[in-house]
């Protein structure tokens, strides 16, 4: 496969992530533990719910740190821990 190859199959790939993560799915880190509950996309980010949130904002994880997305969750490359939520 040539580079241009490679960089259709990725955009395809984040394109599929993208069009499976929807409005409503739990969002679990690498160790399965509920980090919050999807509003919506927001760019390359995705903006959680405020009724997950500890101090009633909106939080935001960036699409890098996802592994995958199904029906039921969005499931993460890294612990809750580790993430870099950003509130805006």
């Amino acid at each position: 496969m040539t580079n241009n190859d490679m960089s259709q199959v990725d955009t395809a790939l984040d394109q599929e992530l993208r069009d499976s993560i929807t409005e409503h799915l739990q969002v679990k880190d690498v160790n399965g533990e509920h980090v919050g509950t999807v509003d919506h996309l927001d760019g390359d980010r995705i903006k959680l719910t405020r009724t997950d949130s500890e101090d009633g904002q909106h939080h935001y994880i960036n699409l890098s740190d996802v592994k995958s997305a199904d029906a039921v969750a969005v499931y993460l490359e890294k612990a809750r821990a580790d993430l870099k939520m950003q509130s805006k």
